[in-house]
């Protein structure tokens, strides 16, 4: 049996290895000096209008490789670029389309060293909020600037002399706390000045273009997301690229897609990334989205597609009488994925961190434990000033708050070790008569006063505490760039070298350390060979599923568990052992009721 478990668990950890392996090899080493991908900066603050030199338009700048893709932007030389900032955002505006060409975060960086700041919709198929469905009020077309201050932009356009069409673009003035800083006012004015009527119209709307965010960035973030007043749905590159499972043995069409359009509610609708997203919320709800995939060039010094998603959203225009007028109008925030900015708006618009959209974050009430995660830990950051101290700040609270429990699961496990000797006794005296096994089972735990399931209170409490921090680490753009010791990205693994091209990340092996430390120091449970083999080698397998996650999520685990080492190391040393009773088992099993015969100690 000692055979067959070693070669089980050198089995688990060899898969655990090749699978650090595959990972490592799908996730190339980050360039050394990464190419920025930036338009040029646009004109100073004193005079906000100025020809475009570089940047967005319509015609494809090249056409991509597959057909399903949707064609990237080109500049337009005579198109003029407007610039609406405060002390949060740049937003760039253009009058081919009468709309925002791209939003520049400014206390987002671009790269780890960079002081150029991090720019949504930089590549692009479409203006954000361009109307992408009605020839001759595209992004193709120029608007008139009518007016632009330092707070708004107003644009204005005649489609076939029959319809007035007026676009108005407003942002928070510096030092407005009225208004989100990210988020700005839209409003399309569309006024017949035809003699007859118009019928309802349908516009789509763009809500931009989304990119991977680094060479380490796999997509799992990267979809179009819309939000029906009661739940958030989202459409990944998977389903447009087509393949899988299902497709392989017959059961959907496997062929890759051009678009996916989905009608529903739409409440609000998003492009984002894992940090940053373009959301709308209109004043009235959409009917559909619409998604299409866009080939980016490749990250410097990796040859791994670089795929990124454009969406759509879809409203109706309301029929108009001669001289009518109709508006369609929003609030759309570009900027990161903060929980705690976005709680604070109207339409659950946090959903977009999707902290809960797969079954085992909902199964561990991920959608619960991760925002009030995330705001002890903005709250500790706001006392302590450093995003590494906040996260070990904030697991010592957790620890403190789950004392109670863990401190009885501690004493449990500690009792339950005592009576193996008792319980390996039982099941090899009913070996053959299993029924009579469970009946002297029990017979010990009561009578010894043992919960046998105490002992998983800690790992009931640490579980979803941990795939709860996991779901709120991997998409809070605070974390981007920050720096702890040795960590130059709290949101990155901490690669420190490359060894026969493998990563050397030290806070996973830290955090296998005290993983191994605690297995050891915490009493066994159990007597059985096969669980006992499995506890000895979960750390290593743990530590290497966990080897090229974002090194904030290794602080947090390495952090409790020396938490944990040390709860432990005191419940071994000041917990009094109390006599272990022996109840005596009859024939049939069941226990008759003994005296504890413990000698009692002399005075």
């Amino acid at each position: 049996m000692d055979k067959k478990n070693t070669i089980i668990g050198v089995g688990l950890l060899l898969a655990a290895f090749a699978a650090m392996v595959v990972t490592s090899k799908l996730a190339p080493p980050p360039p050394e000096a990464p190419a920025l991908i930036n338009p040029t900066s646009p004109s100073p603050m004193a005079d906000n209008v100025a020809p475009e030199a570089t940047g967005a338009a319509t015609a494809p700048a090249s056409s991509p490789r597959d057909a399903t893709f949707a064609p990237l932007a080109t500049s337009q030389r005579d198109a003029v670029v407007t610039t609406l900032a405060n002390d949060f955002v740049e937003v760039r505006l253009t009058n081919f389309g009468g709309a925002i060409r791209e939003v520049a975060f400014k206390r987002y960086a671009m790269t780890v060293d960079s002081e150029e700041p991090f720019v949504f919709n930089a590549q692009r198929v479409n203006p954000i909020l361009a109307i992408t469905n009605i020839p001759g009020l595209g992004p193709d077309t120029a608007y008139e600037l009518v007016s632009a201050t330092r707070t708004q932009v107003v644009y204005r356009t005649v489609l076939e002399g029959r319809l007035e069409v007026t676009r108005t673009y407003r942002l928070a003035a510096p030092g407005d706390e009225s208004r989100d800083p990210y988020r700005v006012r839209h409003d399309t004015t569309v006024r017949n000045l035809a003699d007859n009527g118009t019928p309802e119209m349908l516009a789509n709307f763009s809500l931009g273009t989304a990119s991977l965010v680094s060479v380490n960035d796999y997509g799992q973030y990267l979809n179009v997301a819309a939000y029906d007043g009661e739940d958030a749905t989202y459409t990944d590159r998977d389903e447009l690229q087509g393949g899988g499972f299902l497709a392989m043995i017959g059961l959907k069409d496997g062929s890759p897609k051009a678009v996916i359009e989905k009608p529903s509610i739409v409440i609000w609708s998003a492009v984002k990334n894992q940090f940053f997203a373009s959301l709308y919320t209109g004043d009235q709800p959409g009917s559909a989205t619409i998604t299409r995939r866009v080939e980016l060039p490749p990250f410097p010094g990796s040859t791994k597609p670089n795929t990124g998603l454009t969406g759509d959203v879809r409203y109706s225009l309301a029929a108009t009488a001669p001289g009518a007028t109709t508006t369609l109008g929003g609030e759309l925030y570009v900027g990161p994925k903060e929980y705690t900015r976005l709680r604070d708006f109207e339409h659950d618009e946090a959903k977009v961190m999707q902290f809960d959209r797969f079954f085992f974050n909902r199964i561990f009430l991920s959608g619960i434990l991760a925002p009030l995660m995330n705001m002890l830990m903005v709250t500790t950051h706001n006392w302590v000033g450093n995003w590494g101290m906040a996260i070990v700040w904030m697991t010592l609270l957790l620890k403190l708050i789950t004392l109670p429990f863990t401190l009885a699961a501690s004493r449990s496990a500690k009792r339950m070790a005592k009576l193996q000797p008792q319980m390996k006794e039982v099941r090899e005296k009913y070996k053959d008569n299993p029924q009579k096994m469970n009946q002297a089972t029990i017979a010990i735990f009561k009578e010894n006063k043992v919960n046998p399931m105490g002992g998983c209170i800690p790992i009931l409490i640490t579980i979803p505490l941990f795939i709860a921090f996991f779901a709120m680490l991997q998409g809070t753009a605070e974390l981007r760039f920050q720096p702890f010791l040795w960590v130059t990205d709290l949101s990155a693994p901490d690669t420190v070298a490359r060894i026969f091209g493998l990563p050397l990340n030290i806070m996973p092996l830290l955090m296998g350390a005290t993983m191994v430390f605690q297995m050891r120091l915490t009493p066994t449970p159990t007597t059985d060979n096969a669980q006992a083999m499995m506890m000895k080698f979960m750390p290593i397998v743990f530590m290497l599923f966990c080897y090229n996650f974002a090194a904030g999520l290794a602080l947090y685990s390495t952090v409790n568990g020396v938490f944990t080492i040390a709860q432990q190391m005191a419940v071994n040393k000041f917990t009094k052992d109390e006599p272990v009773v022996a109840p005596a088992i009859t024939s049939s099993g069941k226990a008759r009721r003994t005296k504890n015969v413990t000698p009692r100690k002399k005075k």
